[in-house]
């Protein structure tokens, strides 16, 4: 992307494309595909073809920036700004109605946004959430596999024969402890009898 003084920008996002099911699919774009972003704010639409996602819509929701500071839809600009906000995004609310002061990120997209979160609106051809699923299983089901036998390996180290008591050792125990004695009874006095 050219600025009004000649200079190229280069452009790089993180988006995170979330779906009704409730799953979110990662992708990344540089560039050419990165500069469609550029200007743009939350609650705008994208076409997936712009992304090199065919078919797909897209409304941008929000993000941060690349120092982590959320994006806010009521804050206008794409500068930071220290807003003073009871709840919303990037805010932990602390009591009922407490006002407290917050560095957020304006509504515009802008360089130096580093992850763009986009909510799937139409589904294209290209099937994301299968084949983000199929990537899972071969990375992860190397390591799950190994698991596994390594515990059996520890199962078969791990049994000790416990060495039993013999009983002759349990009656020299007996003899050795001490006895108890019981409480003496108190003594009873006899009842006087009444004399009329």
């Amino acid at each position: 992307m050219r600025c009004s003084g000649g200079v190229i920008l280069m452009a790089e996002f993180k988006l995170v494309l979330g779906f009704k099911e409730g799953k979110c699919v990662q992708r990344e774009v540089k560039d050419q595909d990165a500069s469609i972003f550029i200007g743009k704010k939350i609650g705008d639409k994208v076409e997936g073809s712009a992304v090199g996602l065919e078919g797909y819509e897209f409304e941008i929701t929000g993000g941060s920036d690349k120092v982590g500071f959320p994006m806010r839809k009521d804050v206008a600009g794409s500068a930071r700004k220290r807003i003073l906000a009871v709840s919303g995004k990037g805010l932990k609310k602390k009591a009922k109605g407490v006002r407290q002061r917050k560095a957020v990120a304006g509504n515009t997209l802008h360089s130096n946004i580093s992850q763009i979160n986009l909510k799937v609106l139409k589904v294209g051809k290209e099937n994301l959430l299968k084949a983000a699923e199929k990537k899972e299983g071969a990375e992860g089901g190397e390591g799950k596999e190994e698991a596994p036998a390594e515990k059996k390996e520890e199962k078969k180290e791990a049994p000790v024969k416990k060495e039993e008591a013999k009983p002759e050792d349990k009656k020299e125990a007996k003899k050795e402890e001490p006895k108890k004695e019981k409480p003496a009874a108190k003594e009873e006095k006899p009842k006087e009898e009444k004399k009329d």
